[in-house]
């Protein structure tokens, strides 16, 4: 699902380096203003979008419908569950290629269409356990986000390690998906947690290097308000993600 959205996010697109030189802290963080905003945006419009999908009949009957065997996807339910993926790729590989309006209305399109799709979240578990693990994932968020972007320790190394995590976890998940084992999946959530927690600090230093390199790379203002939309679709992921396996590990159903 979206873990896997998550790893093409950063894949398909030239990433600007730069060296310590004046003025570079000042232009990472207007890069960085600009990526937490679109993110911000996104997340506030998937929370808007789940909440009216969750308490709208009309419009939760559109993505799922009754059957003998319970609440099963109608045909509009796949689409919204498998559109966002297609999104991503279409942004990763398609970046170069794309204008930043274009860029941006895939973007916020895949906000509100995973928003669509989290609806279901709000009714499977308890209000308590949502609004406890989404403050939990932003607390954990923060910190990291913090840490990544203040520590002087290059985190490349630590984001390859992370990544290889990521395409274990995801095989793991599959193998469950057949085994059914409480244990696994609980093993599962604890690394989920764990992945996407050192992921933010790694995507947060990488987008600080971007950032600071923009000017000095021959990159026009398109092209870094394209990054800085990538990079939020990168971090909007890590917090979603991290909320998702926190609701996973803590949350309670709904009887």
């Amino acid at each position: 699902m979206d873990y896997n959205q998550r790893n093409q996010s950063f894949s398909n697109y030239t990433v600007l380096d730069s060296n310590p030189i004046s003025g570079e802290r000042t232009v990472a963080k207007k890069f960085m203003a600009n990526v937490f905003a679109w993110m911000f945006l996104a997340l506030g419009l998937s929370a808007f979008m789940a909440y009216l999908f969750a308490n709208n009949d009309t419009l939760l009957n559109m993505l799922y419908v009754q059957t003998e065997r319970g609440m099963s996807m109608s045909g509009l339910g796949m689409l919204v569950a498998f559109a966002p993926l297609g999104f991503v790729l279409i942004m990763s590989f398609g970046f170069n290629r794309l204008s930043r309006v274009v860029l941006t209305a895939l973007f916020v399109a895949y906000a509100a269409l995973f928003g669509m799709s989290m609806s279901v979240i709000l009714l499977a578990y308890t209000a308590g356990s949502v609004i406890g693990c989404f403050a939990s994932a932003s607390v954990m968020f923060g910190v990291m986000a913090l840490m990544g972007y203040t520590t002087e320790k290059d985190l490349t190394s630590f984001g390859r390690i992370l990544s290889m995590g990521l395409i274990g976890m995801v095989v793991a998940m599959v193998i469950n998906m057949f085994m059914h084992s409480n244990g696994l999946d609980m093993i599962i959530s604890i690394f989920g947690v764990a992945v996407f927690t050192g992921l933010t600090a790694y995507d947060v230093q990488k987008l600080k290097r971007i950032g600071a390199g923009i000017e000095y790379d021959g990159a026009s203002a398109n092209d870094a308000g394209k990054l800085a939309i990538m990079g939020a679709l990168s971090l909007y992921l890590d917090f979603v993600n991290l909320f998702l396996f926190l609701l996973r590990l803590f949350g309670n159903r709904r009887n």
